[in-house]
């Protein structure tokens, strides 16, 4: 057993349309969980949502974990660019379909632009998409200046559905019904 201090919470947005997304989210959030140096300590229910940003295309599922991480912010993205890049997913177009998608959304309290990686997400308030796995796990987390559910309640969250109810979908063999 590794002696690595987790001191770090991050939160991250999973998501994709390509394939069986769940089992791929729930492979990424294993694989992460597996590591010395990340835990995953909360996530949300599954939600399905209609494509933003590039509408023709199909639906996509999406999901939010909470992260106890002993890595820098920056060491975190490349940790979850590999995840996705083991699970083969390729980035052809912006906003376009994919097998996964994991986005660093926060990280501590900190805030940062520039470089290659800004945190806070720099649109995670206007997608309900986000916002919405996200209050599972973090209502009261305050993101620029203001709660999660104070940015969900003003949300454009049309279409999107929950899919199940449990919070122990990625530990679960198979994709729930």
């Amino acid at each position: 057993m590794s002696s690595e201090r987790l001191d770090h919470r991050a939160t991250l947005g999973l998501g994709g349309n390509i394939g069986d997304p769940v089992e791929a989210m729930r492979k990424a959030l294993l694989a992460l969980d597996r590591r010395v140096d990340c835990r995953v300590a909360g996530v949300s229910r599954l939600y399905r949502t209609p494509p933003w940003g590039k509408t023709d295309q199909a639906w996509f599922f999406n999901a939010c974990a909470l992260i106890e991480t002993a890595l820098a912010p920056e060491a975190l993205l490349d940790v979850c660019l590999s995840v996705e890049r083991e699970m083969k997913r390729e980035r052809i177009e912006r906003w376009g379909p994919r097998t996964i998608d994991i986005d660093v959304l926060t990280y501590d309290e900190l805030s940062q632009s520039g470089g290659r990686l800004e945190i806070p997400h720099p649109r995670m308030t206007e997608r309900g998409f986000v916002l919405m796995p996200l209050a599972d796990i973090a209502a009261d987390m305050v993101v620029r200046g203001r709660e999660v559910s104070g940015w969900l309640a003003d949300a454009d969250v049309a279409g999107i559905e929950r899919f199940g109810d449990s919070a122990d979908w990625w530990r679960a063999p198979t994709n729930p019904t």
